[in-house]
């Protein structure tokens, strides 16, 4: 079984799967009369059909034991999907890039750092939230509409993936 090395989340690293939502190195400018930063437009929320909407959630996570295996990853085939922490705690976040199913090889770890967000490109495969920290909360930004929006591939017993956080 494969060890996932996890990486620093950072804009370059994370581009293949959607973006990082962050102040740091970001673009700004000023609003209400110059007393606020306004960081514009750091993540695009995609819906595939006109009649979708851009829904606002709140997600409470609690931790999964590690090391972890990794069984399966899901996609998000009609929507992107935006995670914010908003405890300012470290987490977890594993990839794969688009297609038909994910491919072992391509799987990818990230280590959030409590002051970033992620959105989640439609149809970019991915575990379930992993929070490092009992009963964290993430702003979950995402699509709702008709159709099957959720699509969960199992690895078989020889592609799973171990993930190991300290």
């Amino acid at each position: 079984m494969r060890t996932l090395s996890i990486e620093p989340l950072s804009k370059a690293a994370f581009a293949p799967f959607g973006e990082v939502i962050e102040t740091e190195g970001s673009d700004y400018f000023m609003i209400n009369n110059g007393s606020t930063r306004r960081y514009h437009a750091l993540a695009q929320v995609q819906t595939s059909a006109p009649e979708d909407r851009a829904i606002v959630s709140i997600f409470v996570a609690r931790t999964l034991p590690m090391p972890l295996t990794i069984r399966m990853l899901e996609r998000h085939p009609l929507g992107s999907q935006a995670f914010v922490p908003l405890r300012g705690n470290p987490f977890l976040i594993v990839v794969a890039p688009p297609g038909d199913a994910p491919r072992p090889e391509q799987v990818r770890a990230f280590l959030g750092n409590g002051r970033q967000g992620i959105n989640y490109q439609r149809g970019v495969w991915h575990h379930p939230v992993l929070a490092l920290t009992d009963d964290d909360e993430f702003l979950v930004i995402d699509r709702s509409g008709t159709g099957a929006n959720c699509d969960e591939h199992f690895f078989g017993e020889d592609e799973r993936l171990l993930l190991r956080h300290p």
